[in-house]
């Protein structure tokens, strides 16, 4: 059966800093694709999950932060998979990671080759929160040792966490996208020490990881830390990012209160990762 899709078309000043927020916030009420354009942005929806009042609503709360306007119009079905693969372009991660799709040639320099077969899920690798959390995942010691993804969109996280040595590993995400697709996405990479959950935070009960990895926005953050805090391993990392750098204050203050210790802060175009370490 076709499905119909609404086009937004965005326009945001400042572009790139206006379009992050933005497509973070649509992506949150069932947007499941977007491309960049000259001005903005284009996002998709299904007709089914369009809601206007609930777009003006967004764009409002933004209106002193940003200069956006936008438009609406019916998709027709079409051939997505087509127009995806040719505005998805690999990633290089510090010269040792590789995140290409499929269709993509390998190439042998790199020292992790990743597949990754994005469909409806975030973290193609291709956002700056994806790549900060990569960059310090690879620098951190993993190898036999559990590790959490938490909010694992893709499941890339989970699979350069095992390609490092990582062991046990458990991916959670409460997207049924994000679900099949990370285990989609093991398979694709022969990956086979990862448990996968569609489920929230509430799942990790009784679970102890040595590194949790949680990609995600502010405010479950915020809510979860205390979560993430009892699972925490003594010594282990806890990597936090999906925020801006006007967050941190607040979300190092929650960390301190709890008895992390703060190690580290990367920023890249305003987008942030913490690294703490449980005392």
């Amino acid at each position: 059966m076709s499905i119909n899709y609404i086009e937004i078309s965005v326009n945001v000043e400042p572009k790139e800093q206006g379009s992050d927020v933005l497509i973070a916030q649509l992506s949150e009420i069932g947007f499941e694709s977007f491309v960049e354009t000259g001005a903005g942005f284009t996002a998709y929806i299904q007709a089914g999950e369009y809601s206007e009042k609930t777009i003006k609503e967004i764009f409002l709360e933004y209106k002193d932060f940003f200069k956006i306007n936008y438009t609406s119009k019916n998709i027709p079905p079409q051939n997505w998979n087509k127009d995806w693969e040719s505005n998805f372009h690999p990633i290089d991660i510090d010269g040792k990671c590789f995140i290409r799709a499929p269709f993509h040639s390998l190439d042998k320099k790199y020292i992790y080759d990743i597949i990754i077969e994005p469909k409806m899920s975030f973290g193609t690798g291709h956002h700056n929160t994806t790549q900060l959390m990569i960059q310090k995942l690879m620098q951190l010691d993993v190898k036999k040792k559990s590790l959490l993804d938490m909010g694992c969109g893709t499941g890339v996280l989970a699979i350069v966490a095992s390609m490092m040595g990582a062991n046990p590993i458990t991916a959670v995400d409460i997207d049924q996208w994000s679900y099949e697709n990370t285990i989609e996405n093991l398979q694709k990479n022969n990956i086979n020490n990862v448990s996968v959950y569609k489920q929230n935070s509430q799942i990790l009960e009784g679970k102890f990881f040595y590194t949790i990895l949680a990609n995600i926005n502010k405010n479950i953050l915020l809510s979860d830390m205390d979560i993430y805090f009892s699972c925490l391993e003594k010594g282990g990392n806890l990597v936090l990012s999906g925020f801006f750098e006007t967050d941190v204050s607040e979300l190092s203050e929650k960390a301190g209160k709890i008895g992390l210790e703060f190690k580290e802060k990367c920023v890249k175009d305003q987008w942030t990762m913490l690294h703490f370490i449980k005392k």
